[in-house]
């Protein structure tokens, strides 16, 4: 039997509507998944019950997916089931993104669950190599790309962020705690100007089995907003939502929309 583990927004309703037979949906309080009701809420306080509560039911699989930031631990709501795995989730709130992953991964093996990606339960969603849009890649843009590729290699060891804007060659913005869209809405007003591209893909290194990155129609909304020309993402690397709408959006708002060869 199938669990997922879901955060925030669209990727969870997505991986639900791909299987046969609906899987159990987990959602940590305060990061509920869009179109999808949880069949068990629970906060990070009650991760052990939760464990328990899989087993319990026939879980074998768990499939993480969906936004999640870092939520706060009250030590005084601990339940005794949880209270042993403290230090590893002390450790992984500590740690950078992938570290922290890695750290809740190792609790849900060790307590005998199997991890699946959600590209493997939806392969569809996969981006494939190509130029989806209309609009079409210059030479700023692919000279842009490159930079964009050998920043985010730079910052992979540091356990950062898996998207940069660059334009013109300069580093416009960087992704950090924030996400991706923290860094559209904080970017300064020559993005524009430079005709910036967004440049995302997963981090060297990482566990491809959780956390890849996501793009869909809000992620091009917000590229429009910020008033960039476009996303250049590694083909087999990132999530693709919504394929028709988002490749829709680009168009009309005439962005390019680009799924470059990986490395």
């Amino acid at each position: 039997m199938l669990a997922l583990v879901s955060g925030r927004g669209r990727l969870p309703a997505h991986i639900v509507d791909a299987q046969a037979e609906r899987p159990l949906v987990c959602a940590l309080q305060g990061f509920e998944p869009d179109g999808l009701d949880a069949d068990i809420p629970f906060r990070l306080e009650h991760l052990g019950s939760l464990l328990e509560d899989l087993a319990a039911r026939g879980v074998t699989d768990v499939c993480f997916c969906g936004g999640i930031e870092r939520p706060p631990v009250d030590p005084a709501a601990l339940d005794a089931a949880t209270l042993p795995l403290v230090p590893v989730l002390m450790q992984a709130i500590a740690a950078g993104d992938d570290g922290a992953l890695r750290a809740v991964i190792g609790i849900f093996e060790d307590k005998g669950f199997a991890l699946r990606a959600a590209q493997d339960l939806a392969p569809d969603l996969l981006m494939p190599e190509g130029v989806l849009s209309a609009a079409q890649p210059d030479e700023q843009m692919t000279s842009d790309m490159a930079r964009g590729s050998e920043v985010l290699a730079a910052l992979a060891p540091l356990d950062v962020g898996q998207g940069c804007v660059v334009g013109k060659g300069q580093i416009w913005g960087l992704e950090t705690l924030g996400g991706t869209d923290h860094m559209l809405q904080s970017l300064p007003g020559g993005a524009a100007h430079a005709r910036a591209i967004l440049v995302k893909g997963p981090k060297r290194g990482q566990d491809r089995r959780v956390d890849l990155p996501t793009i869909g129609p809000d992620t091009v909304a917000s590229l429009a907003e910020a008033g960039l020309a476009g996303v250049v993402v590694e083909a087999g690397g990132v999530l693709l939502l919504e394929a028709e709408a988002t490749i829709a959006a680009a168009d009309a708002a005439g962005l390019v929309l680009w799924a470059r060869a990986s490395d």
